[in-house]
């Protein structure tokens, strides 16, 4: 009841008499003492008992600056850097000289809530002081001194200011009381799969799929058997949910620590993993890969010999036989004299995210992104910026195909365990391109077989090649399509007549993912096909640039069967003179022939005859079955 009084009188502003100061020396003395061996406690590591000291001797004498001082070094290393802070202030204002060695440590805290002004500030004053001038603390300072600078510029010149972070735990069907981490994401967003440590380094795979109400099913491990009583590690399962590689260490069939190894989903499930080989794997550490959306190149990081230092960011591409050809170290764009780590390619194929410490930041490893230039090389990286990074070491991160929805793992206050899947929303300036897909099965037209064609992608203007995807052996394909361009997909497989589909994504308010089964007819004397993509300025026999996309696709198939002979078509609408139509009609179909033979194909090859509106395949009396009948044909004379 007395210390009651006491702390009433004190809140009240009223003087202690002298004779309660008298009886509370003993209490003082002893609040030092245990003020002492909680310093103690701490060097030892021993925190939680370090914290139950100093929280007694506060609870003993409240104005004891050298206890909260403690209080502050326990959650600084615990990076409760707020309270932290909190904690360092009231040891500041009730004992100026107590802060004293505990000043670079608050310059940290304050860094770690974002006022990197104050922390700046704090250690440029520290600078000149003796604590400062000893060749370790000036080491140390300095190092802090540029992160913090990097912290105030970075601030000074970001553009999202209305940017606020806050993750969201995906909630106990996902998360457990293990930690969960690495998590890898199909492109419709349906299947989130990631790692799980059960205990005693057994780490296997789970996944979590979405109901039909949008919410996480609770998370099992995945089917089959990728999964083993020994230790399976990073992972990333591809865009399609086809392919997964993942690290193992120390297998039997293994080339050194942690090799790569790859896994294939069946109707059963997922199966055995398979080593990747010698050209991926060495007697180094391999980990933390990343398929490219379409499957043709495998992003990786390696300790290889002859890399920038420390581990690096390597690439291999997917060899025509099935092989993966030998690794490219990303170079010094990306990798430095640092540990590069856990890339992530975006579903954009050009959106490259990554953990560096050697790239100027705030911390130990910083989350950064580096976009592909038209020339294939990677951009400078960009930092991603505070709250994302923060003084402390940051962990991968994934976004899905929207480029806006961030996933990672991480250890906040309201995990369920340790590590928790926390979703979040990038800022503007860390995202990258709305990718949008096309995903389907391609088949024989008569036969009903698949096909494992070839699927080329090109800017429906230009005509300019993107990329090429190969179906599976089932026919079964994914194509990726980044906002902001129009795309012609092409499909072909030598013997067939090529299916070519535009895809408008250069206004995206609309655009939605779509399935495009394809039935390939096979080539066939006498046999036509509308080329549909060819287009001519309004009643004139110019063509439009748009059709060079469509056109170089019939080059192609043109040079792959050197011994085909072809007839284009002309064809019009029935409106205008019959003389005219038939005029314009031939004018057109000569004005593709001589575009195939600028493009090496030989005349004799190629005959042009134009029909004029004499074969329409729609009803002439609307607008939309007039432009059905405008239209060019292949037709083969001989095969």
């Amino acid at each position: 009841m007395l210390r009651v009084w006491i702390l009433i009188l004190i809140g009240l502003g009223w003087a202690i008499p002298i004779s309660v100061q008298a009886q509370s020396k003993a209490a003082i003395k002893k609040a030092k003492q245990l003020c002492e061996q909680g310093f103690l406690r701490l060097e030892e590591g021993e925190n939680l008992q370090a914290m139950g000291l100093f929280r007694e001797a506060i609870s003993i004498d409240s104005n004891l600056a050298r206890a909260w001082a403690g209080i502050g070094a326990v959650q600084s290393e615990h990076k409760q850097h707020e309270v932290a802070v909190q904690s360092f202030l009231r040891a500041r204002r009730l004992d100026p000289t107590s802060m004293e060695p505990f000043l670079p440590t608050l310059a940290e805290d304050l860094a770690g809530i974002g006022s990197f002004s104050e922390a700046l500030s704090l250690t440029d004053s520290l600078m000149q002081t003796p604590l400062g001038s000893t060749a370790a603390m000036k080491k140390y300072l300095e190092k802090r001194r540029t992160r913090y600078l990097f912290g105030v510029n970075y601030q000074a010149n970001r553009t999202d200011t209305g940017y606020r972070f806050e993750p969201q735990n995906l909630g106990p069907l996902v998360n457990s009381r293990d930690p969960e981490y690495l998590p890898s994401l199909t492109i419709d967003g349906s299947q989130l799969a990631f790692t799980r440590n059960r205990g005693s380094r057994n780490e296997d795979f789970f996944a979590s799929e979405l109901d039909s109400n949008g919410k996480w099913k609770v998370s099992q491990p995945l089917p089959g058997e990728v999964n083993t009583p020994m230790n399976e590690g990073a992972m990333h399962i591809s865009q399609d949910g086809e392919w997964m590689v993942f690290a193992a260490c120390s297998r039997p069939d293994g080339y050194g620590g942690c090799d790569l190894y790859i896994s294939y989903r069946t109707p059963s499930g997922w199966t055995p993993g398979i080593n990747l080989g010698g050209r991926i794997n060495t007697d180094q550490w391999e980990t933390q890969p990343c398929l490219s959306p379409d499957k043709q190149s495998l992003y990786f990081v390696s300790r290889r010999p002859g890399g920038l230092g420390g581990s690096d960011i390597y690439v291999s591409r997917l060899l025509s036989n099935g092989r993966w050809d030998d690794p490219l170290n990303l170079g010094p764009n990306i990798n430095t004299s640092g540990d590069e780590q856990c890339p992530f390619l975006h579903a954009d194929n050009q959106t490259l995210y990554f953990t560096s410490p050697g790239w100027p930041g705030y911390g130990n490893d910083d989350l950064f992104l580096s976009r592909k230039q038209p020339d294939g090389s990677w951009s400078k990286p960009e930092n991603l910026g505070f709250p994302i990074n923060t003084i402390d070491r940051d962990g991968s991160l994934i976004i899905a195909a929207d480029g806006i929805t961030a996933y990672y793992a991480s250890n906040r206050s309201d995990s369920y365990g340790e590590m928790d899947l926390y979703q979040f929303s990038l800022p503007k300036h860390a995202r990258s391109t709305p990718t949008y897909w096309i995903r389907g099965n391609v088949t024989d037209s008569l036969i009903g077989k698949p096909i494992a064609a070839i699927l080329y992608l090109r800017e429906a203007e230009s005509g300019n090649a993107i990329k090429q995807v190969q179906a599976d052996t089932e026919g079964n394909y994914l194509v990726t399509l980044p906002a902001g361009t129009n795309y012609l997909l092409t499909i072909r497989q030598p013997g067939y007549f090529f299916h070519s589909e535009v895809f408008e994504m250069k206004k995206t308010s609309d655009a939605k993912p779509q399935q495009l089964n394809v039935r390939l007819r096979p080539l066939s004397t006498n046999a036509s096909v509308v080329l549909k993509h060819v287009y001519f300025r309004t009643n004139r026999a110019e063509l439009a640039d748009s059709s060079r996309a469509e056109l170089m696709s019939l080059v192609e198939l043109l040079q792959e069967n050197p011994g085909l002979i072809v007839e284009i078509g002309g064809h019009t609408d029935n409106q205008g003179s019959a003389s005219e139509n038939l005029s314009l009609s031939k004018r057109r179909a000569e004005a593709v022939v001589h575009f195939l033979t600028d493009q090496g194909i030989p005349s004799n090859r190629l005959q042009a005859k134009g029909y004029g509106a004499g074969q329409p395949i729609a009803d002439n009396s609307n607008a939309e079955g007039r432009a059905k009948n405008r239209r060019s044909e292949m037709k083969i004379i001989r095969k």
